[in-house]
């Protein structure tokens, strides 16, 4: 990389950046909610080459020639929030550089139009090679869990593409758990134009996320709530609701469904939980437990979340048939990876038949084999590394 480096710039790179993928082994949809998640960082990572420069021009390549160069000034970041193209994540950063960073990044990334809430972000800074970690948020905090040793987790790509800044459905989420927190809020007396998250709900009504979930089956119809429905409950004009409560990317949505995003949220919540006492309790049935977590999370992210999709349903099942004890899809979801909890004795054989059953199916999934089905372990987070 370093000779690209010097062919492209004409000198060397004076430092290096390196940040770890991560995945999520449970809690999805749950950080911008208020809730704790539970990833790791993974082995694979990305490797940034820098050289300061003295002028006010900011040039970015990629090794990777799909991926066209780019340069600017600095002077003159613009972000195109309709067009997630490769640069601008990086235009991100620097665009939001001036604060403490596990936070800032989180604010960052929604300069490209993602209500995100920022997991990704804290597992990359606060990883640690040999342990998960639970992420709780408000004030940022990480605790080690430590994963069952005769448990392998392999990461499956549905080689389905679904990128959360290019798309309305990660937004639309956003807004239905933001909805579904105020309609609580006003069914219950409480403040609710305060209140942004379905967890300051739980805090201010000091109650459990099973008594939460109660709530929810008597607060909300199953069906879709419309905008005028919405008003009606709140007590506001349609002006009202879209000058001060949806989006800028949420503006022509006009059905929201309350009930299902509430109950996945409360119910991923508590899954979380139940998967880290798990882990720190370490029954001798402790995979089968972790397993059975991690297959009700898939099915509500299928059912409730609606962020699934056919292949990625499709890869659980493989996943299962071949001997994973848990399998769930991880990340945003709508295409991306499923993590699968497999025991160490059956990982060579079912590495090689989710290859034969999912991959060598298909001509575009069997050209992306090689990076797309891998067993991984902890990893540690991001690091600075200085050219000697």
């Amino acid at each position: 990389m370093k000779e690209m480096f010097i062919s492209k710039f004409g000198s060397a790179p004076k430092f290096y950046v390196r940040a770890p993928g991560r995945v999520n082994l449970i809690g999805e949809h749950i950080d911008y909610c208020g809730y704790a998640v539970l990833p790791m960082a993974v082995e694979q990572d990305i490797l940034i080459m820098v050289e300061p420069v003295k002028t006010q021009v900011i040039q970015l390549a990629n090794t990777n020639p799909l991926y066209l160069d780019f340069s600017t000034s600095v002077n003159n970041i613009q972000i195109n929030q309709t067009k997630p193209l490769w640069h601008n994540y990086f235009l991100c950063g620097l665009k939001g550089i001036q604060v403490e960073l596990a936070e800032i990044c989180t604010k960052s990334e929604r300069y490209i139009g993602t209500e995100g809430g920022g997991m990704d972000q804290s597992i990359s800074f606060l990883a640690e090679e040999g342990t998960a970690k639970l992420i709780e948020f408000n004030p940022l905090r990480a605790t080690d869990v430590k994963l069952p040793s005769e448990a392998a987790f392999v990461i499956a790509n549905s080689c389905v593409e679904m990128n959360k800044a290019a798309t309305s459905h990660y937004n639309i989420r956003v807004m239905e758990c933001r909805l579904a927190t105020k309609l609580l809020s006003k069914s219950k007396g409480l403040a609710w134009k305060k209140m942004l998250k379905l967890q300051d709900v739980q805090v201010e009504l000091g109650f459990s996320l099973e008594e939460m979930l109660t709530i929810v089956e008597e607060v909300f119809h199953p069906e879709p709530y419309s905008i005028q429905e919405i008003c009606k409950c709140l007590g506001i004009s349609l002006e009202e609701l879209r000058t001060q409560i949806l989006s800028q990317n949420t503006q022509d949505v006009t059905t929201f469904k309350l009930y299902q995003r509430a109950k996945h949220v409360y119910s991923e919540a508590a899954r979380v939980l139940e998967f880290k006492k798990i882990c720190s309790e370490a029954p001798a049935n402790a995979i089968q437990l972790l397993g059975e977590l991690m297959n009700q999370s898939h099915i509500s992210c299928r059912d409730m979340y609606e962020c699934s999709c056919p292949e990625l349903d499709q890869l659980v099942d493989i996943c299962l048939q071949f001997g994973a004890i848990g399998s769930r899809l991880t990340g945003a979801g709508w295409g991306g990876c499923t993590v699968s909890m497999v025991p160490t004795d059956k990982l060579t054989s079912f590495l090689k038949n989710v290859k034969q059953a999912y991959y060598k199916t298909d001509d575009q999934r069997l050209a992306l084999e090689n990076n797309s089905l891998f067993a991984t372990k902890p990893g540690g987070g991001a690091l600075v590394l200085l050219e000697a």
